[in-house]
């Protein structure tokens, strides 16, 4: 039985918990959530099921009995920044982690200093550290990495990720725009709140593993507008009127793009579909269609990862640079 500490108990981590109580190697153990709407509160009274006595707690500092944990999972913001104090703490305790943080993916061409703190912090004292999730984490790419296999040169990488937003959590539709006026749309993006976090991270960690040397960086961010009246979880959404984002990335390496990822989720989108192209010897793609659901994708990276980490020797890691990981059956 695995004894999991789990750090962030908003809309991801709820999901975590409702998918962990049908694994029957796992088990909760301890929760904490240091927002006033959710800490104090038992965890039963967000998810069904879920041990009826265990409480979430509001500060790691009102755990006791640490010997009791073997993992911890933290679900509480994109920011490695705003991370970084619950990653030390768990660290220095010599824990094993697994976290949804979006720049703790490939963290070193960003945040090199802080990555590199955590990387000695979690070698000095036995903790593991991982970025997990199916974007980024996985699709944009782990995947193109693992595909490489195959090539005998890579001259350029190529992924799409499109999705029809329709059936994805409310909290999801508003970070795509949906719904916002033209000048909104533009002054959430000036001010760094519309956008598809991670996206620098996946193009780094590609460049980094299939040698590729990144000079120039370029990212362009526009809103995609719905044809026709669409439903969604913000309310009907009219023609003319924000439906979601396409968001494209692309790196250079001497005036030549060799990394380009372009990220596309509105409303009603037609034929979605998750499509991985390599450009060299061989040439190849493939494709998903239809995409990948994302809110169950994550969910299930997350917890079929945690053997993985556990068995990585001390440090800050990838993906990538993880034993082999794999569904694991409940």
């Amino acid at each position: 039985m695995l004894r999991i500490l789990h750090v962030g108990i908003g809309p991801t981590g709820q999901r975590i918990e409702k998918e962990l109580l049908g694994r029957s190697g796992l088990r909760t153990v301890a929760a904490v959530d240091l927002g006033p709407a959710i800490g104090g509160r038992l965890l039963s009274e967000l998810v069904e099921d879920a041990d009826p006595h265990l409480r979430i707690e509001t500060t790691l500092e009102a755990l006791h009995d640490w010997s009791s944990i073997d993992v911890a999972i933290v679900t509480t913001s994109a920011s490695l920044a705003r991370c970084a104090d619950v990653f030390r703490t768990l660290l220095a305790r010599g824990l094993p982690v697994v976290s949804t943080c979006e720049e703790l993916v490939y963290p070193w061409a960003t945040q090199r200093a802080l990555a590199e703190d955590l990387d000695s912090l979690a070698k000095r004292h036995g903790g593991r550290l991982l970025g997990a999730g199916v974007n980024p984490g996985f699709l944009m790419d782990a995947l193109p990495v693992f595909a490489s296999v195959l090539s005998r040169r890579v001259d350029r990488v190529e992924v799409l990720r499109r999705q029809d937003a329709t059936g994805r959590r409310i909290t999801f539709q508003r970070k795509i725009g949906v719904g916002l006026g033209h000048a909104d749309f533009e002054a959430r993006v000036a001010d760094g709140s519309l956008r598809h976090v991670g996206l620098r991270e996946s193009a780094e960690l590609v460049a980094h593993y299939l040698g590729f040397e990144i000079d120039r960086w370029n990212e362009t961010i526009e809103p995609v507008l719905a044809d026709r009246e669409l439903p969604s979880g913000l309310g009907t959404i009219a023609p003319g009127a924000t439906a979601g984002m396409r968001q494209v990335g692309e790196a250079f390496q001497r005036g030549k793009s060799v990394v380009r990822l372009e990220f596309l989720a509105a409303l009603g989108i037609l034929g979605p579909v998750d499509c991985v192209r390599l450009e060299g010897e061989p040439s190849f793609e493939f494709a998903i269609p239809g995409g990948v659901q994302g809110d169950v994708a994550a969910t299930s990276i997350v917890l079929n990862v945690l053997e993985s980490i556990r068995a990585a020797p001390p440090g800050l890691h990838t993906m990538v640079d993880l034993p082999v990981v794999h569904y694991r059956r409940p």
